[in-house]
């Protein structure tokens, strides 16, 4: 179990499609259901998403404005689930066009200053907006896919982080398959020379949440996924991890959903 001596993480990757977002978003969600008072902040400013996946996409203030002088912070933080507070960049090139990520240190500082956790969304590769986040966070938290390719680039980005005087936290293995998990943590650790915080499974459960735009630890609370997010927040916040079952009650669009994306829903 981890000791909570830092505040903000940025959930880094080096390349898309790992499940950076979906993971930032779960676990910000896990750490303000522990009580914390958690901020996520979508620092992708060319290609956001975490407003998309929170149902945020139409919001009238962004970090787009806030980067362009034209709107505070606090006009650009929105309430997620369970208090989580999110700052979602805009999906427009117009705002992205406009947005100056020279102010993105300011932002996150001013973050960092009213909140127990920031969990910062970065840009995949690297990039110089990329970089920012690297160095302004205590910790990087790597998200790895068990392929070569992702472990190359969670590899490139651990450097990257070391280059820029950050320092990186530990390694989330997610859409792990259930065969060999104890080799595979072992083989990502003695790759990237870090920890592998937890192992999230791969679960049906995180594509049919985002179909309804909620984290999956809210919509399927008992899955696999969901499970592994709250062990991982335990972690960070210094908690102990207690388990509770949960009953969630099915519906029609549930039932449909399972249909159309097979295997069971909790």
């Amino acid at each position: 179990m981890g000791v909570l001596m830092f505040r903000a993480y940025t959930i880094a990757s080096g390349k898309g499609g790992t499940g950076k977002t979906t993971v930032t978003v779960n676990l910000g969600t896990s750490l303000a259901q522990l009580g914390k008072e958690t901020f996520i902040l979508d620092a992708d400013i060319g290609m956001a998403n975490l407003g998309l996946v929170l149902g945020l996409e139409s919001v009238p203030v962004t970090l787009h404005e806030v980067l362009a002088g034209k709107a505070s912070v606090d006009d650009a933080i929105y309430e997620g689930p369970n208090g989580l507070k999110v700052v979602p960049s805009g999906i427009s090139l117009q705002g992205f066009q406009n947005a100056d990520p020279e102010k993105m240190k300011d932002v996150m500082r001013d973050l960092i200053g009213r909140s127990d956790f920031l969990l910062i969304d970065a840009p995949a590769g690297i990039s110089k907006d990329g970089v920012v986040a690297l160095a302004i966070a205590d910790e990087v938290i790597l998200v790895v896919n068990p392929e070569l390719s992702s472990m190359a680039d969670a590899l490139k980005t651990k450097i990257l982080t070391e280059m820029v005087g950050g320092k990186v936290y530990g390694a989330i293995l997610n859409r792990a398959g259930m065969e060999n998990t104890e080799l595979r943590r072992h083989s990502v650790e003695d790759v990237l020379g870090v920890r592998v915080i937890d192992m999230i499974p791969e679960d049906a459960n995180v594509r049919r949440a985002a179909a309804y735009k909620t984290p999956v630890v809210i919509k399927y609370p008992t899955s696999g996924a969901s499970r592994a997010f709250r062990r991982i927040a335990a972690d960070l916040a210094g908690s102990e991890y207690k388990e509770e079952p949960v009953k969630v009650q099915e519906g029609f669009v549930d039932r449909l959903a399972r249909t159309l994306f097979g295997g069971a829903t909790r």
